[in-house]
Protein backbone atom coordinates (compact mmCIF):
# COMPACT_ATOMS: atom_id res chain seq x y z
CA UNK A 1 0.00 0.00 0.00
CA UNK A 2 1.26 3.51 -0.73
CA UNK A 3 0.63 5.68 2.72
CA UNK A 4 1.27 9.65 1.75
CA UNK A 5 0.69 12.28 4.39
CA UNK A 6 -1.98 14.94 3.10
CA UNK A 7 -2.06 18.57 3.28
CA UNK A 8 -3.06 18.15 6.50
CA UNK A 9 -0.33 16.83 8.66
CA UNK A 10 0.07 14.00 10.49
CA UNK A 11 -3.25 13.17 8.40
CA UNK A 12 -2.42 10.20 5.55
CA UNK A 13 -3.97 9.13 2.28
CA UNK A 14 -3.53 4.89 2.20
CA UNK A 15 -4.02 3.54 -1.53
CA UNK A 16 -4.23 -0.28 -1.31
CA UNK A 17 -1.81 -1.92 -4.24
CA UNK A 18 -4.55 -4.62 -5.28
CA UNK A 19 -3.86 -7.88 -7.17
CA UNK A 20 -5.75 -9.15 -9.71
CA UNK A 21 -6.78 -12.15 -10.58
CA UNK A 22 -10.25 -14.15 -12.89
CA UNK A 23 -12.00 -14.27 -9.13
CA UNK A 24 -11.63 -10.03 -9.26
CA UNK A 25 -9.32 -8.62 -6.82
CA UNK A 26 -7.52 -8.41 -3.80
CA UNK A 27 -5.93 -5.75 -1.52
CA UNK A 28 -4.69 -5.05 2.22
CA UNK A 29 -7.09 -1.97 3.28
CA UNK A 30 -5.27 -1.28 6.64
CA UNK A 31 -1.49 -2.60 8.20
CA UNK A 32 -0.92 -1.09 11.07
CA UNK A 33 2.86 -1.87 10.97
CA UNK A 34 2.92 0.25 7.79
CA UNK A 35 0.73 2.87 9.01
CA UNK A 36 3.42 3.13 12.17
CA UNK A 37 6.51 2.99 9.64
CA UNK A 38 4.84 5.72 7.55
CA UNK A 39 3.50 7.92 9.78
CA UNK A 40 4.51 7.22 13.39
CA UNK A 41 1.06 7.02 14.58
CA UNK A 42 0.29 3.77 16.86
CA UNK A 43 -3.08 2.92 15.89
CA UNK A 44 -5.13 0.08 17.66
CA UNK A 45 -8.81 -0.66 16.55
CA UNK A 46 -11.43 0.06 19.84
CA UNK A 47 -14.75 0.61 18.01
CA UNK A 48 -15.46 0.09 14.52
CA UNK A 49 -18.87 2.09 12.87
CA UNK A 50 -20.55 2.61 9.59
CA UNK A 51 -22.90 5.08 8.11
CA UNK A 52 -25.37 4.50 5.40
CA UNK A 53 -26.38 7.80 3.34
CA UNK A 54 -28.69 9.02 0.79
CA UNK A 55 -26.73 10.94 -2.29
CA UNK A 56 -26.23 14.61 -1.22
CA UNK A 57 -25.75 13.77 2.65
CA UNK A 58 -23.04 15.78 3.84
CA UNK A 59 -22.09 14.77 7.18
CA UNK A 60 -19.61 16.63 9.11
CA UNK A 61 -17.33 18.46 10.22
CA UNK A 62 -16.88 15.67 13.22
CA UNK A 63 -14.02 15.32 15.75
CA UNK A 64 -13.75 14.65 19.28
CA UNK A 65 -12.45 16.28 21.99
CA UNK A 66 -8.65 15.61 23.71
CA UNK A 67 -8.94 13.49 25.94
CA UNK A 68 -10.13 10.92 25.14
CA UNK A 69 -9.68 11.55 21.60
CA UNK A 70 -10.27 8.75 18.70
CA UNK A 71 -8.42 8.51 15.34
CA UNK A 72 -10.11 7.30 12.83
CA UNK A 73 -9.36 5.48 9.62
CA UNK A 74 -12.22 5.99 6.99
CA UNK A 75 -12.56 3.76 3.96
CA UNK A 76 -15.76 4.08 1.70
CA UNK A 77 -17.49 0.34 0.63
CA UNK A 78 -20.29 1.16 -1.01
CA UNK A 79 -20.89 4.05 -3.27
CA UNK A 80 -18.87 6.69 -3.63
CA UNK A 81 -17.75 10.21 -1.28
CA UNK A 82 -16.06 13.21 -1.64
CA UNK A 83 -14.01 13.04 1.67
CA UNK A 84 -12.85 16.10 3.17
CA UNK A 85 -9.78 16.26 6.14
CA UNK A 86 -9.75 19.78 7.87
CA UNK A 87 -7.34 20.54 10.51
CA UNK A 88 -9.23 22.04 13.77
CA UNK A 89 -5.77 21.96 15.83
CA UNK A 90 -5.66 25.34 17.60
CA UNK A 91 -2.26 26.68 17.16
CA UNK A 92 -1.23 24.36 14.31
CA UNK A 93 0.57 25.73 11.23
CA UNK A 94 -2.01 24.23 9.15
CA UNK A 95 -5.62 25.23 11.23
CA UNK A 96 -8.62 25.35 9.00
CA UNK A 97 -6.48 23.73 6.05
CA UNK A 98 -7.90 20.87 4.16
CA UNK A 99 -7.32 18.11 1.99
CA UNK A 100 -9.71 16.34 -0.56
CA UNK A 101 -9.90 12.02 -1.17
CA UNK A 102 -12.47 11.02 -3.36
CA UNK A 103 -13.07 7.62 -1.85
CA UNK A 104 -14.93 4.46 -3.52
CA UNK A 105 -14.92 0.81 -3.20
CA UNK A 106 -12.98 0.18 -6.34
CA UNK A 107 -10.12 2.50 -6.05
CA UNK A 108 -9.98 1.35 -1.85
CA UNK A 109 -8.60 4.75 -1.16
CA UNK A 110 -8.76 5.30 2.86
CA UNK A 111 -7.81 8.34 5.14
CA UNK A 112 -6.23 7.94 8.79
CA UNK A 113 -7.25 10.80 10.88
CA UNK A 114 -5.10 11.59 14.03
CA UNK A 115 -7.01 13.12 16.74
CA UNK A 116 -7.08 16.96 15.99
CA UNK A 117 -7.87 16.33 12.30
CA UNK A 118 -12.15 16.85 11.30
CA UNK A 119 -13.90 14.69 9.30
CA UNK A 120 -16.64 15.49 6.69
CA UNK A 121 -18.05 13.77 3.32
CA UNK A 122 -20.79 14.65 0.84
CA UNK A 123 -22.07 10.74 -0.60
CA UNK A 124 -22.27 10.87 -4.11
CA UNK A 125 -24.20 7.83 -4.69
CA UNK A 126 -27.16 7.19 -3.29
CA UNK A 127 -26.65 3.99 -0.17
CA UNK A 128 -23.16 5.31 0.09
CA UNK A 129 -21.62 3.10 3.06
CA UNK A 130 -18.76 4.31 4.83
CA UNK A 131 -16.65 2.28 7.42
CA UNK A 132 -14.55 3.94 10.63
CA UNK A 133 -12.63 2.19 12.24
CA UNK A 134 -11.90 3.96 15.55
CA UNK A 135 -8.88 4.03 17.94
CA UNK A 136 -11.26 4.73 21.05
CA UNK A 137 -14.53 3.57 22.04
CA UNK A 138 -17.36 6.45 21.45
CA UNK A 139 -17.73 8.63 24.90
CA UNK A 140 -21.04 10.92 25.05
CA UNK A 141 -20.35 14.23 25.22
CA UNK A 142 -17.12 14.06 23.65
CA UNK A 143 -17.82 15.06 20.15
CA UNK A 144 -17.06 18.17 18.57
CA UNK A 145 -19.13 19.96 15.62
CA UNK A 146 -18.07 22.03 13.44
CA UNK A 147 -20.05 23.67 10.57
CA UNK A 148 -19.13 21.92 6.54
CA UNK A 149 -20.66 24.98 5.26
CA UNK A 150 -18.46 27.36 7.12
CA UNK A 151 -17.66 30.37 4.62
CA UNK A 152 -14.89 30.76 5.70
CA UNK A 153 -13.51 27.08 5.36
CA UNK A 154 -15.15 27.31 1.83
CA UNK A 155 -14.58 23.80 1.18
CA UNK A 156 -15.08 22.23 -2.27
CA UNK A 157 -18.27 20.34 -2.08
CA UNK A 158 -19.34 21.66 -5.81
CA UNK A 159 -23.21 21.35 -4.47
CA UNK A 160 -25.19 22.19 -7.30
CA UNK A 161 -28.74 21.82 -4.38
CA UNK A 162 -28.71 21.62 -0.97
CA UNK A 163 -27.37 19.05 0.87
CA UNK A 164 -28.84 16.52 3.54
CA UNK A 165 -27.42 17.37 6.79
CA UNK A 166 -28.52 16.13 10.43
CA UNK A 167 -30.32 19.14 12.57
CA UNK A 168 -26.92 18.67 14.62
CA UNK A 169 -24.65 18.92 11.99
CA UNK A 170 -26.67 22.23 10.52
CA UNK A 171 -26.77 24.20 13.40
CA UNK A 172 -22.93 23.62 14.07
CA UNK A 173 -20.41 26.55 15.07
CA UNK A 174 -18.48 28.09 12.25
CA UNK A 175 -14.46 26.97 12.61
CA UNK A 176 -14.10 30.65 14.12
CA UNK A 177 -17.01 30.30 17.17
CA UNK A 178 -16.08 27.10 18.00
CA UNK A 179 -12.57 28.24 18.30
CA UNK A 180 -13.34 31.28 20.71
CA UNK A 181 -16.02 29.05 23.03
CA UNK A 182 -12.55 26.67 23.49
CA UNK A 183 -14.14 23.74 22.42
CA UNK A 184 -11.27 22.57 19.72
CA UNK A 185 -7.89 20.94 20.78
CA UNK A 186 -4.59 22.91 21.05
CA UNK A 187 -2.20 21.54 18.62
CA UNK A 188 0.00 20.02 21.88
CA UNK A 189 -2.60 17.78 22.88
CA UNK A 190 -2.54 16.18 19.70
CA UNK A 191 0.76 15.29 19.05
CA UNK A 192 1.61 11.91 19.01
CA UNK A 193 1.73 10.03 22.08
CA UNK A 194 3.46 6.86 23.57
CA UNK A 195 1.06 3.80 22.54
CA UNK A 196 -0.82 2.33 25.75
CA UNK A 197 -1.77 -1.24 25.51
CA UNK A 198 -4.88 -2.34 27.04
Amino acid sequence: MLITEMAVPGAYRVEPEPLSDRRGYFFESVKTSALLADSGWEFAVRQVNYSVSKRNTLRGIHGTKVPPGQAKFVTCVRGSALDIAVDLRVGSPTFGHYDVTYQSPESGTAVYLPDGVGHAFLALTDDTCMSYLCSQEYVPGTMIDVDALDPELALPWNLTEPPIRSDKDAVAPTLAEAAAAGLLPTYEQCLPRPFLAL
